[in-house]
């Protein structure tokens, strides 16, 4: 069985809302959509590649970030040396199979919002 045909447990099954709120639940952290983006866009990264390419995240924010996504099943993390201790994050099958969504949540990001002049009406 490959990691996409095993589904996740979800606590609300067969309410008709479910598989929305579910799926919000998995990407809806605030880094989350973006590391995965970035996972789509550039492949396996090493840590420090990934904070490079995640604009603004701390450090201690994308280890959180990408140690949920791990427990998750949409990232794997990779040990790719020992000495240096040296780590690999790809995603998994599953992981990948957001793209179609993290892209469209791109696209209409980028035709329905617009930089705010002042922190006042910013959506945080």
């Amino acid at each position: 069985m490959t990691d996409a045909d095993e589904r996740l447990p979800i606590w609300c099954a067969g309410k008709e809302w479910c598989p929305i709120t579910a799926t919000a639940t998995l990407i809806g952290k605030k880094w989350h959509p973006v590391v995965i983006h970035r996972l789509l866009d550039g492949g396996p990264m090493g840590f420090n590649e990934l904070k490079d390419e995640v604009d603004g995240i701390s450090s201690k924010v994308l280890s959180d970030s990408l140690e949920d996504l791990e427990e998750k099943r949409l990232v794997n993390r990779e040990i790719v040396s020992e000495k240096p201790v040296r780590v690999s994050y790809s995603l998994t099958e599953r992981g990948e199979s957001l793209e179609t969504l993290i892209f469209e949540m791109r696209d209409w990001g980028q035709e329905h919002l617009t930089p705010a002049n002042d922190k006042e009406g910013a959506i945080s």
